[in-house]
């Protein structure tokens, strides 16, 4: 134990440093100090543009006929900045410091019959553009489509903006803020299936604010800490905390008051009569500790959920100390990256300990099940998403060099890590705990009701804890797959550690009436309903996707499903995870206190 707990906390330790030295830094454009003087060019890089309403569906910004700057570069991206899709390249407009400018033209061209109807189809599907300018996030709308008075999509008529105004604040030597907007007035229209000249256009306008620099980002994360949200967040936050008090309150109440009377009822009926026969879960006291089925892969189930559990404390760390500012460009995917291949060895350890408490003699299968079990799907998943993006040439498509990269992380860190964390779990010689002796032969568990089978007793097990998160779970959904900014990490803390206790207190309860019941087969139960509760999360995927989204396409539509189903999978193996280690805990206790033959 003393040996886990430092391989444990080591490995802890090395992932907290590496990530707040690769992913606190936060992304640097050409100037890094970000001082300017008069007349200095700063960095404007246009990143990307897309359907407004599907986050995941992205083109490089040059894949439309816009005006090429005369020297384009494209930026050097980090890996995090890639795998959020990012694509930056020099925008054609230049904004040097303190420079105003009126109606400058950045260049003229005509734009043929396909062109004209590649911007008429962006604005269509409400396309939007994103720069970064000194790092700053700029966005805006390509055009406008107009059905003012018009019932028959056939005549509307589509506009493209020509004329972009951007608004910079400064202090003294740094930019602190920029605003670009569009002239209404300034349209070209794009109806006509026909050559079209187009004149694009911008201006600029330089303004000083007391803002200090530090403080420059502070305007990204004021929507979620709005009044109104703050309120609704506490609500679900009250929310949740009635469903905890109620719920172990009352679990507590009744398996305490049950558990004495189980033990008063077992005491006396030891003292009086040994020859009557038991009845209730002292009565399978020689199965309760049998092994389960699949022991391997149920240890290898064990050995991922208390991996992607560390991995989510840790990425809470990250997120309670600032590390996920707004725009912090790709810093929470290099830090998922990062911090799951530093975690590896703590699911070897976990796995091939526990594997080999249970009696089992093949590890290296039980290790390559483990290393396998979230992996394999996910990488299944990406194989077929990225396919998908690379046929719709979107920037959600890895490059080969990145690929690479990954490939590279696995072989070289996550792979040695997880041999030589079942190493260590091998050689752990650590016993199982069974306070009561197993019988030879397995009993027979008795015909239950069918409200006492897996699949009703999942879904009994997953509704509570979904129901304390649900109403952040909107939230979380709004910023992942949509433009929100989800900045207050601390109210989600606070849902997740109670997402914890309502898991591990269900289970319990679960467990004790399974037991009682007589049905001593509670290993892989116990670990099935922790986990329902991503089953719950998926299901709530469809709602959102189809009542409270406006996403569309089928490239969108796969990276939404795909992708959730693997978040979806590793909530339930951790959820799962966290449910058995507490039905353990539970049954190791009430059989330890009464005497068993």
């Amino acid at each position: 134990m003393a040996e886990k707990k430092g391989i444990t906390s080591t490995m802890g330790c090395y992932a907290v440093v590496l990530v707040l030295v690769c992913s606190a830094i936060p992304v640097r454009s050409d100037a890094s100090d970000h001082r300017y003087k008069v007349g200095d060019p700063v960095p404007l890089y246009a990143n990307k543009v897309g359907p407004f309403h599907n986050p995941s569906e992205t083109y490089r910004y040059l894949d439309l006929p816009f005006c090429t700057p005369a020297h384009m570069k494209e930026k050097k991206e980090a890996l995090g900045e890639v795998l959020n899709g990012d694509r930056l390249v020099s925008a054609p407009y230049k904004l040097d410091f303190l420079q105003d400018k009126d109606s400058e033209i950045v260049c003229k061209k005509t734009l043929t019959k396909e062109e004209a109807a590649q911007f008429r189809k962006a604005v269509a599907k409400d396309y939007y553009f994103q720069m970064y300018y000194d790092d700053l996030p700029i966005w805006g709308f390509l055009g406008k489509v107009d059905r003012e008075g018009k019932s028959d999509p056939s005549e509307y008529r589509y506009y493209i903006f020509k004329h972009l105004h951007f608004e910079i604040f400064y202090n003294k030597d740094r930019v602190i803020e920029i605003n670009a907007r569009t002239d209404p007035s300034a349209l070209v229209d794009l109806t006509e299936d026909k050559e079209v000249d187009v004149e694009f256009m911008y201006s600029v306008k330089w303004k000083e604010t007391n803002t200090p620099f530090e403080k420059r980002m502070e305007k990204y994360s004021q929507s979620s800490s709005l009044p109104h949200h703050l309120e609704i967040h506490w609500f679900s936050i009250i929310n949740s905390c009635v469903t905890v008090l109620l719920l172990t309150g009352f679990l507590a109440t009744i398996l305490m008051r049950v558990l004495k009377n189980d033990f008063v009822k077992y005491a006396h009926d030891e003292e009086t009569a040994d020859d009557q026969e038991e009845t209730g879960w002292k009565f399978i006291n020689g199965d309760v500790f049998r092994y389960p089925k699949y022991k391997s892969l149920f240890a290898a189930a064990l050995g991922s959920g208390t991996q992607l559990f560390t991995l989510t404390v840790f990425i809470f760390i990250l997120a309670l100390v600032g590390v996920f500012y707004p725009y912090n460009r790709g810093a929470l995917f290099t830090a998922l990256v990062v911090i799951y291949a530093l975690t590896s060895g703590i699911a070897g350890y976990t796995a091939a300990s526990f594997y080999c408490q249970l009696e089992g003699t093949n590890w290296v299968r039980n290790l390559l099940l483990t290393g396998s079990l979230f992996c394999g799907p996910l990488f299944l998943t990406f194989c077929f998403l990225n396919t998908v993006a690379i046929a719709y040439t979107a920037t959600a498509a890895l490059p080969f060099g990145t690929i690479v990269v990954i490939f590279l992380i696995w072989a070289l860190v996550t792979s040695p890590l997880l041999i030589m964390g079942g190493i260590a779990g091998k050689n752990s010689k650590a016993e199982f705990q069974a306070p009561c002796r197993t019988t030879k032969y397995p009993r027979e568990i008795p015909t239950l009701p069918w409200y006492r089978g897996t699949l009703p007793q999942m879904a009994m097990a997953g509704f509570l804890p979904f129901s304390a998160i649900y109403i952040e779970l909107y939230y979380i959904f709004a910023s992942v797959w949509g433009h929100r900014i989800y900045t207050i990490y601390s109210i989600l803390f606070i849902v997740f550690i109670i997402l914890l206790i309502v898991t591990a207190f269900i289970t319990v309860a679960l467990t004790y009436f399974q037991l009682a019941a007589e049905d001593h087969e509670w290993w892989w139960r116990s670990f099935l309903c922790g986990g329902s509760t991503g089953l719950f999360i998926y299901a709530y995927c469809l709602y959102y996707y189809y009542a409270r989204s406006d996403m569309s396409g089928f490239m969108q539509t796969s990276f939404f499903f795909g992708y959730m189903a693997c978040i979806c999978y590793g909530f339930f193996l951790m959820l799962g995870t966290v449910g058995f280690r507490a039905a353990l805990f539970f049954v190791r206790h009430i059989y330890r206190s009464i005497k068993c033959e």
